[in-house]
Parts: C-alpha cells; structure tokens; sequence
C-alpha cells in the first residue's frame, strides 16, 4: 500500500526554541545529503525498521567505529524524524521489519588521514539484513550517515530495495573556524565537528590563534596563554585539545591546527613583547595611506625574523602543536604581511636601509621555520601569500611543492591556476564564494562611511568581501573551473571559512549551516546532474528538508526560504519549470 499522508506538525526543539512546522501533503520521494554518487532504488519502497535492530561487524574490533555504531544506532532509534514532504513510495508489512545492518570494514588500520578512502557500499534489500560494506572505517562512518537518513517516522520506516554506491570527488572538504577574535567553547567546537561529520565533511580547520588572542595552553610556553588569551576561562588546555582530537576521530574529522605566522602574532605580544614588532599600536596611523597601515584591520603586530629569540619561541610552540595534534598537516598561515609593521621596528629598517628587502626578511623566516616543521614529519600548508603576494613572498625554490599545500582565499579562480600550475596542491577557501563573515558590515567603529542619507548600505554591504555569500553561490562555485586535468589533480578540495570579527557562539551555527551544506554536496558528489546540468533546482527542496533535518538534531541552521516554498514545490522559483 501507499505510505500514508497526514496532515500533522513536527516539533523541532533548537535548544533555544522549538519550532512547531505543519507538515504538508505535497509528494516527494527520500532524499540522503550530500547526494550519493550512486543511488538505485527502481521501485521505491519501505518497511518498519525493527524495534531491536541491531548494527553488527561481526568479528571486527576498532575503537572508534565501535564508537560510531553506538553513536548511530542511538540516533535510528530516537530521532524519529518527520519530513516536511512525507514520502510517495510503497510501504509494505508483509516483509519482516528490517532486523540488522552488517558492516564489514576491508583495512581497519587504515589511520584518519589526508586521501584516506572514504567510499562504502550500502545494499538494503527487501528481505534479509542490510549490508554496507567500505575499504576503511571513516568509509563505513560516511554509509553509517547515509543509512540514519533512509530511517524515518514513528513507528520508525527504513527505505528498502536499494542500492548505493558512494565516494567523494575531493578528499579534503572542510571548516575553518577562528577561535582568536572570539572565543568558543569547547561544546561549541564539539558540535560543529558533529555537523561536519554528518554533512560528510572530513576536516575541522581550526584557526587557533591571531594577534587577538591567544587561547592555546602551550606546555613549553604557558606565558603565551596566560598573558595573550581573554582570560583564564577562555583559553584551551592540552586536556581540552585531546578531547577535540579524539571527538574528531570518532566522527571521521581530522583537526587541521593553525598558528598563524610571522604576522597575525599581536598576541604574543603579551608575553614576548621582544619577539613582536609594532605591537598594541594603532592599526591605521591618522593621516596615512592605506598602502602605510600597519595591519589590515586592528591588532597589530608580527613576529621578528632578525630576532634569534623569535625562533627559540616559535620551535617551542611548533614542537608542542605537533605533539598535541597528531594529523599530519600543520598549517603554518603566512598571509596578510604588511609591510609598515615590520618597518617600524628599528632592527629591521637597518636591514632595508642596507640593501635587505621584506621578500628577503620573510625568506629568513620561512629558510628557518619550514625545514623544523617538516622534521617533524608535517606537510606545511600556507595561504596564498606566501608566494603570491605582490609586495611580500619568497621564491617557490623556498617551498618544495612535496611538503607543501597553498590555501587560496583571494582572486577566484585566478589564484587556484597560479598555485598548481606551479606545481603546487592547493585547498581553495575563494573568499568571494566561501567566506561566511561576509556582508554584515564591517565591524571598525567610527567609521564615517555608513553616515549616508541617500543609500541604506555602504560599500556593497559595508564588508570587505560582501556581499552575504548564500548557500546558491556556494553550491554553484566550480573549484577547478579553467584547469586541465592535471592542474585539477593537485586541487584537493575546500574550505569554507568562518572568520569570528563578528561571530561567537551565538550565532556560530546558523553562520556555518547550512551554507556549508552546499559546499559539503558540491565537494563529495558535484553540483551537476547525469547531463551535466547544474543541479541547484532540484538541490532546493533537499537542502530545505536536510536543514530542518539538522535543526531537529540540535544543529542550529538558518532557514533558506518560508515554510511555504516546501508545500509549493516549484513556486519560490525565478523560472517555472515545464510539467
């Protein structure tokens, strides 16, 4: 018989609210996000999911996918989720309820890293046990998800007769959340890796310190937090730092760690005010040229390249990051050098005044930083500026392509061919399509530009990069649009990039989700149909109920369009598509 339809409402509790949703009788069919690579469900149907359904991986033992198992078979069991469009398929009782899912993993020594194999199979039949079957655990981890969306309603449904073949086209697809500019709770980083995970994400990159703050608790260098953090009740201990780690491996996350250096570093200031040149100055000295700031919003301040000590510090922290954070890559920053900071310091302009450049005085940073982090068995990844920089950057002879990742954030996709046609891997992080803090103004105070009567906004948003990037501009971005195919084999996928100027953890979930959602899909199987069309039509209803999805599993995303748009599909469109 058809699965019937009732006009009934779904409570979503937020945490903060509850949300009470008529649902609507508008036909649909169930939908998985990110959409697999391969879905086969001929006659679309479902059966009752048993009241014991099990999870079993009969003979395997591994921690963290045990961990999982237990994650996932707790949340088939209690979500009870209803979809806003219930779905048009054959609900049958004549077979049993569904008993068990097998798991069969092929390497279960495969570690979390960079290109690990993520692909699984899951087969649900009419009859008989569920099976989903990967070459690694973080494979079975993405099934596991794929399977929690298939299960649905109360008495608890579980679509059957189904085929899924499933991989990502990037292997890196990730998050960056700044913990500088203001502080996140522990909780608040342990709910965003949760909702990484669940979009198929693989990768919380964790901007950790900035000339705002420095809330890590370094063991060899204590001073650095407790003198450079907000406080003592807003900084990260080690024991903090492991928790985040293990959390990470649990969901199939890696925690990407960046200090960033030699600029970005006003913090250290606090505790090495010796190492820091133009610390705790102005920002933008009254009456001179943008080209003569000294940084490029405020807090000011980086590290001395001609100061031994700076390096005795700097190996210090490095050692200790490494040793904290087991992943392989260690993200060492190096953007955004502004020239006047380090011309301040008198040290330094002896230097220029004898024949040296800035180029030069980043090269004895880079000449002395690099080879140790490397020693340390860490790829270095840099932003973009470190080579592309028109005033500040050194060499590509400085920064051998195999032990080093560029991040792109500036000029599109202008940037992402300058990187790998030189022979570099490259994470694109575009800020024109994956910035989240953009356009809601900028956040400098006595700023004389938004004193107009005759325009509402300022500077196309009153924000550097505005406008707001919505999750239609995300999805749509092509991260190798004009590459050949080799220069695309060296872009290993993206980023999108919460910069907390303006952010904390008020608002951090509705900031990040469900924006990244959309580059989550565009990452793992496209933005394009069978025909190579560009999906984001059909991509809106998903994306509708994948949000109210993630609202009802305490994961606080903004909505994308009125409640009525869902029970009238088609109609919130700019073109009416054909019947």
């Amino acid at each position: 018989m058809l699965l019937p339809f009732f006009n009934s409402i779904l409570i979503i509790s937020t945490g903060l609210a509850v949300l009470s949703v008529p649902i609507s009788t508008v036909e649909s069919t169930i939908q998985v996000w990110p959409k697999p690579r391969t879905f086969s469900w001929p006659q679309p149907q479902a059966t009752l999911l048993s009241p014991t359904f099990t999870i079993s991986t009969p003979n395997q033992i591994h921690i963290h996918l045990s961990s999982a198992i237990k994650r996932y078979l707790n949340l088939i069991q209690t979500e009870h989720h209803i979809p806003l469009v219930p779905p048009t398929l054959n609900f049958t009782t004549s077979t049993p309820p569904l008993q068990t899912l097998l798991v069969s993993v092929s390497d279960l020594t495969a570690p979390l890293h960079h290109n690990v194999n993520e692909s699984y199979t899951l087969t649900i039949p009419t009859w008989g046990p569920a099976k989903l079957t990967a070459e690694t655990v973080w494979g079975a981890m993405r099934g596991l998800e794929t399977f929690s969306q298939l299960v649905w309603g109360d008495p608890l449904r579980v679509a059957v007769g189904l085929y899924i073949w499933d991989a990502p086209l990037f292997a890196h697809r990730g998050v960056l959340l700044d913990t500088s500019r203001n502080y996140y709770p522990v909780e608040d980083i342990l709910r965003t890796i949760g909702a990484i995970s669940v979009n198929k994400m693989n990768v919380f990159h964790w901007h950790i310190t900035d000339s705002h703050s420095f809330p890590l608790l370094v063991p060899s260098e204590p001073d650095l937090a407790a003198k450079g953090s907000y406080g003592p009740d807003m900084l990260y201990t080690p024991y903090d730092v492991n928790r985040i780690v293990q959390f990470g491996l649990e969901h199939g996350v890696r925690v990407v760690p960046e200090i960033d250096t030699p600029a970005h570093t006003g913090s250290w200031a606090e505790a090495y005010p010796d190492i820091i040149t133009c610390a705790n100055m102005f920002w933008w000295p009254a009456g001179s040229k943008w080209e003569d700031r000294l940084a490029s919003e405020p807090g000011t301040g980086q590290l001395n390249p001609l100061n031994p000590k700076t390096y005795q510090v700097l190996k210090r922290v490095i050692n200790d990051v490494a040793t904290l954070f087991p992943e392989p890559f260690y993200h060492a920053g190096a953007d955004e050098i502004i020239p006047g900071c380090w011309k301040a310091d008198p040290a330094i302009q002896s230097f220029l005044s004898n024949g040296g450049t800035l180029s030069q005085l980043l090269e004895i940073f880079v000449n002395s930083t690099f080879p140790y982090i490397v020693s340390l068995n860490r790829t270095v990844v840099y932003w973009e500026d470190v080579i592309l920089d028109a005033n500040i950057k050194v060499p590509t002879t400085a920064l051998p392509p195999e032990h080093t990742i560029l991040q792109t954030w500036n000029n599109g996709h202008n940037n992402t061919k300058k990187i790998v046609s030189s022979g570099y891997r490259a994470i694109v992080s575009s800020a024109d399509f994956y910035y989240l803090d953009c356009g809601h103004g900028g956040f400098v105070g006595n700023d004389s530009q938004y004193d107009n009567q005759t325009s509402g906004t300022s500077g196309n948003g009153g924000s550097w990069c505005a406008p707001f990037k919505t999750w239609q501009t995300i999805y749509d971005y092509d991260i190798t649009y004009g590459l050949s195919k080799e220069e695309a084999n060296l872009v290993l996928g993206g980023e999108v990039a919460l910069w907390s100027e303006q952010a904390d953890p008020t608002v951090l979930d509705a900031r990040i989700w469900p924006r990244a959602s959309a580059m989550a899909e565009t990452l793992w199987s496209g933005n394009r149909d069978e025909t190579g069309k560009k999906r984001y039509a059909e991509a809106t209803d998903r994306l509708n109920e994948w949000r109210y999805r993630m609202v009802r599993r305490g994961i606080g995303a903004e909505p994308i369009q009125p409640l009525w748009c869902i029970r009238n599909p088609g109609m919130c469109n700019t073109v009416q598509s054909a019947a």
